[in-house]
């Protein structure tokens, strides 16, 4: 008779994959637990991602990026079967824990994952300064230096001086199309 060293509770786990086959792996593993005896055993998984603001050719679209490369978080009752099931989805190269027993993720950690997930609106981080010289690094002035007159936070938005033909001239840019010198 085998003994279960596991424990019966529903909880997170997080398993490692290879990277870039994080989603591959979560509809694997939702596939297999729809098409074997898994209901009730293994829950969901999932791939935690959030969204950010990105600038392509001088345009800003919001994108999902994963917030863990290489992770997935799989919610299941942790037994030989269903450790057997995940471990040998393709893509998986194991669980995360110490030794060789799985470690279940915090309730508190999960709740700071889902929260930042659940963000909608992607948030503005501008870490620039009044009078801070930058270099413009997208759009039609890129290559040029200039320097900071306005900050608009809750757009991401700067006004940099630029000097061009001897004169300084106010470009609005995006906080993502500068760098700091």
């Amino acid at each position: 008779m085998a003994v279960n060293r596991y424990d019966d509770t529903r909880a997170w786990y997080a398993i490692s994959t290879y990277s870039g086959y994080e989603d591959k792996v979560a509809e694997s593993i939702k596939q297999r637990v729809g098409g074997i005896e898994m209901k009730g055993k293994i829950f969901d998984a999932l791939v935690p991602k959030e969204k950010q603001i990105e600038i392509k050719n001088g345009k800003r679209k919001v994108v999902d990026r994963k917030i863990f490369q290489g992770y997935v978080l799989v919610e299941m009752k942790l037994s030989d079967e269903t450790w057997y099931i995940v471990r040998n989805t393709p893509g998986v190269t194991g669980f995360i824990g110490t030794g060789t027993q799985p470690t279940p993720v915090s309730e508190k950690e999960i709740a700071k994952i889902k929260k930042r997930m659940g963000v909608e609106d992607p948030k503005f981080s501008v870490n620039y300064a009044l009078n801070e010289v930058v270099s413009i690094t997208d759009g039609p002035f890129k290559g040029f230096d200039g320097t900071i007159s306005e900050i608009d936070s809750e757009k991401g938005k700067l006004k940099v001086m630029v000097s061009m033909f001897g004169r300084e001239t106010p470009v609005e840019l995006d906080a993502l199309q500068v760098k700091k010198i």
